[in-house]
């Protein structure tokens, strides 16, 4: 025990009453009965103990104190004569000798009720963040994530992984985001980048000879917060292995995340090896997401051929997406909320009916389908009491449109959704390459580091857009924990792969030349996978908000208000670097 303390707050129990013990912590709370009595709450980290004043002398001591100053106390232990069975030192109380303020609290008011903090604006929450944390509720969320990254460890460490760092300060690379710039003092006009991923790096090492590399890698990417991602920093526990394929990595995987995930998270049991595998496509079709809920028992059928020419305009030409809900009891109000809730999220309407007691179709657009009845019964298996909703659009727009209704039914309708499990898959065979919705040409779909499936062959024979890549999603709970690849280490391969989006050798060997050059010098075969630290912790914890389970958030704006980051720097350290600013001109009002 440290030398300020005998005990915590969360240590005493029966066997110590009549002991003499020392405590320290913050005061939490004081219900003052009258001069000479009154009840004190003591707070550590640990836990509580209620005080009991009995004296005036003792009460003359928290004269002018405010609540969450810190104490020590010393004092006498005893039995409680009401105990308290929701409080670990319940049956006890300790009666001051001395009560000592270690760190006087100069506030009377405190910006939120510290054991309601998460009830506070979220603002205040970031600003005065050192005091949500000492919220129990808040600071068990981050004692989780201790306990999450250092069980990763351990697993890693068992599977034969060694744990490398890799460099803060590289260069600027094109990996899909922004980069934060670190200008260099020693040389002007240039910039380091801080790593979106330690990408290349892994890589190199694989080039170096090492099997199994992995770490808690911290990343930096300038992009815009969502609730399941965090601007500008956050962790991933990434690894890369050589002479590994696809099921290499699968098999690790579904050996270091499920048992973590069970021990520790608010479900207690997680899928077992092997995941479900999901191809990409398939993926799209039958769930309208590269990310599907496993949980929610609900698969869209397609009703194109038999809907798409029953009159009803939105439908007409369009690929048509069926969600078959079996035993629908909700009312209207419901189905309204559902479809105007699909339309937000989707920026696409949705469309439905039901079929009642006597197999007749009624509500939403039955009136187009009473014709063709029985086709659209066959075609979709329809019995009475199921509801069917329904999206049309570009195939993948009703796809998508589609998945988000399946969603919100599964979360909506009693019993689609098994809400007390973690359910994992691999979403596999990605395309290789994708048209760009602005340039309109050919452009890397996904990780251009990827080995195409087929290799040189497939690059030389196929149309691009049939190209699969070695290129796999982990999912859990419909979340994306990850993206992975068999990395593709043939220099010859990489330059098809990228003469293919209009980059020549050149290019290549100019932004990525370590890795270009390593790879002449005899690279094997490796693959790797990256999953995040922070939304595994989060789905673990059972929060909405990444932000609860980081220590230190920025807010939504990627500001870090407690701190006030970004700042202005003195103009000294902008000469040191040989930058000047140069901002935008403010309108005129």
């Amino acid at each position: 025990m440290f030398q300020s303390r005998t005990h915590t707050c969360n240590d005493l129990r029966m066997e110590h009453v009549g002991s003499n013990v020392i405590i320290v912590g913050w005061y939490e709370n004081l219900r003052k009965v009258s001069k000479n009595l009154g009840f004190l709450v003591l707070r550590d980290f640990y836990g509580t103990t209620q005080v009991v004043i009995e004296t005036e002398e003792m009460m003359e001591k928290l004269n002018g104190v405010n609540c969450e100053s810190t104490l020590s106390i010393a004092g006498v232990v005893r039995e409680r004569s009401s105990k308290n069975p929701n409080q670990a030192t319940g049956d006890i109380e300790v009666v001051p000798t001395d009560i000592v303020v270690l760190g006087k609290c100069r506030h009377n008011e405190l910006p939120f009720e510290i054991n309601r903090s998460k009830e506070a604006d979220e603002n205040a929450r970031l600003k005065y963040r050192y005091l949500d944390l000492r919220n129990p509720a808040v600071k068990d969320r981050i004692v989780l994530r201790c306990q999450v990254v250092s069980a990763l460890r351990q697993a890693m460490t068992e599977q034969g992984f060694l744990e490398i760092t890799t460099p803060i300060l590289t260069c600027s690379s094109p990996e899909g985001a922004r980069d934060y710039l670190v200008p260099s003092r020693n040389h002007p006009g240039k910039f380091y980048a801080l790593p979106q991923a330690p990408q290349q790096f892994k890589q190199l090492l694989m080039t170096s000879g090492f099997d199994k590399y992995f770490q808690i890698a911290p990343c930096f990417r300038d992009e815009d917060a969502r609730a399941d991602r965090s601007p500008g920093e956050f962790y991933q526990l990434d690894m890369e292995m050589a002479f590994a394929s696809q099921e290499d990595v699968f098999t690790v995987i579904e050996k270091v995340l499920p048992p973590i995930f069970a021990k520790y998270g608010v479900y207690k049991t997680a899928s077992e090896a092997p995941f479900k595998r999901i191809s990409f496509l398939d993926a799209l079709d039958k769930y309208g997401s590269d990310k599907p809920d496993l949980r929610i028992d609900l698969e869209l059928q397609d009703a194109t051929e038999v809907m798409a020419d029953c009159g009803f305009g939105p439908f007409e030409g369009n690929v048509v997406k069926a969600i078959v809900v079996n035993n629908f009891v909700g009312t209207r109000k419901v189905i309204d909320k559902m479809c105007a809730d699909v339309e937000m999220q989707a920026n696409n309407k949705a469309f439905w009916f039901r079929v009642d007691e006597n197999g007749e179709f009624v509500g939403g657009i039955s009136k187009f389908l009473v014709e063709r009845k029985d086709a659209v019964i066959a075609a979709l298996g329809l019995k009475p009491g199921d509801f069917v909703g329904l999206t049309a659009g570009k195939k993948l727009v009703a796809q998508k449109t589609a998945g988000v209704f399946r969603k919100i039914l599964g979360n909506t309708v009693e019993g689609h959704m098994k809400k007390d499990c973690y359910e994992f898959c691999w979403i596999v065979d990605f395309p290789m390459y994708e048209m760009g919705e602005e340039s309109g040409e050919l452009e890397f779909c996904h990780n251009p580091f990827s080995m195409p499936q087929g290799g040189m062959k497939d690059l030389m024979e196929k149309d691009p857009l049939d190209i699969l890549a070695y290129q796999y999603d982990l999912v859990c709970n419909g979340v994306e924990l990850s993206s992975g690849a068999v990395r593709n280490h043939d220099p010859e391969i990489m330059i098809k792969a990228f003469e293919l989006v209009r980059l020549g050798e050149e290019d290549v060997k100019a932004k990525f030349p370590a890795m270009y050059n390593a790879f002449t010098y005899g690279a094997p075969p490796h693959a790797g996978i990256a999953p995040g630290v922070d939304r595994m912790v989060m789905l673990i914890a059972g929060e909405e908000s990444i932000r609860e389970i980081i220590p230190f958030p920025m807010n939504k704006t990627a500001m870090d208000v407690m701190m006030g980051a970004p700042s202005e720097v003195d103009p000294k350290q902008l000469a040191d670097v040989h930058i000047k600013i140069d901002l935008p001109k403010k309108e005129e009002e």
